[in-house]
């Protein structure tokens, strides 16, 4: 069974064809958030990508074509979607 992490490692290389892409799991860091959220499921994600779809991008567009891709993952029951996009040569925090 694929893990949610690597659906969406998948999709964001399939749409961005990014020079460098992680999705971290930190679904562990929110446990006890609310009743529901153990941090024992992939409920929280971090998506670093740099494409260099992304240049000429507000950092707005670039939230939203990012999170229009992943709408059915994030309809299906992820919580919550941090994104850190970049263009080629823009600053990263890593």
């Amino acid at each position: 069974m694929m893990t949610l992490r690597t659906r969406i490692e998948e999709k964001l290389v399939e749409a961005f064809a990014p020079e460098r892409v992680s999705v971290i799991d930190e679904s562990h860091l929110h446990a006890g958030h609310q009743p529901d959220i153990t941090g024992t499921g992939e409920t929280h994600m971090r998506v670093r990508i740099v494409s260099g779809k992304f240049a000429g991008m507000s950092r707005l567009a670039r939230h939203r074509a990012i999170t229009d891709l992943l709408k059915p993952e994030l309809d299906a029951g992820l919580h919550a979607l941090a994104v850190e996009p970049a263009a080629p040569g823009e600053p990263t925090r890593w």
